[in-house]
């Protein structure tokens, strides 16, 4: 079984082909020049597939990291893999991407995983030992965060940036070596394995609304 994963909701696109659960090839894009990294999330798709003389009617099914994150990212990433899964009729399964970056922790503790949400607040989710969910993805205000003791923290920069100041370590995904198209595709494959994932029932993780928003009046 072909699947591809696509990740454009953190700092960089991750975009994996996998024969069953083995990654076969991955490509991951970073913004460059004016354009952010999900603009070449299409091309790139193509250019992946036809490397190994594969199309779109050739992957059964799809993975895709559902957010929190990016608001541009995550909305790219969703509608291009709602789009193709609907076309082919394919499973389409969403993981958060606080459950793919937990998985960078190979601790056997507790995991953290924090990001800033601007404006005071961030996302925080907590997973036990077994990566099961402790608490699920939510907004918390920066001033008032708690984190247990003996955790790992999985963080990007500006929440590294902010436990410095009160002397607490954690791991920056985006400092370490770590392939998350990788990790969302082996996310994937378990949830494959567990049952079925329709399309329409993937949706969002947002968790708040995006910095710029279109007046209701505007539309009238």
């Amino acid at each position: 079984m072909h699947f591809l994963t696509f990740d454009t909701s953190l700092d960089k696109t991750y975009l994996t082909l996998f024969n069953e659960k083995n990654a076969i090839d991955t490509e991951i894009i970073e913004t460059h020049d004016d354009k952010y990294h999900s603009a070449y999330l299409i091309q790139n798709l193509v250019n992946l597939l036809k490397k190994h003389n594969l199309t779109v009617k050739n992957i059964e099914a799809i993975g895709v990291n559902i957010g929190p994150g990016s608001f541009t990212g995550i909305r790219a990433c969703l509608t291009i893999a709602r789009v193709i899964a609907q076309q082919l009729e394919i499973p389409l399964v969403g993981v958060p991407s606080t459950v793919i970056l937990a998985q960078i922790n190979k601790n056997k503790n507790k995991t953290i995983v924090l990001m800033d949400a601007r404006k005071g607040m961030c996302y925080f989710a907590e997973y036990d030992n077994n990566g099961e969910e402790i608490q699920e993805p939510h907004l918390e205000p920066i001033e008032t965060l708690s984190i247990p003791d003996e955790s790992t923290i999985i963080s990007d920069k500006v929440m590294q940036n902010f436990l410095k100041e009160q002397e607490i370590n954690s791991i920056c995904f985006s400092d370490i070596n770590e392939d998350l198209g990788v990790l969302l595709g082996s996310l994937t494959y378990k949830k494959l394995q567990k049952g079925s994932y329709h399309w329409a029932k993937v949706k969002p993780l947002y968790l708040q609304k995006p910095s710029i928003t279109i007046s209701k009046k505007n539309l009238i």
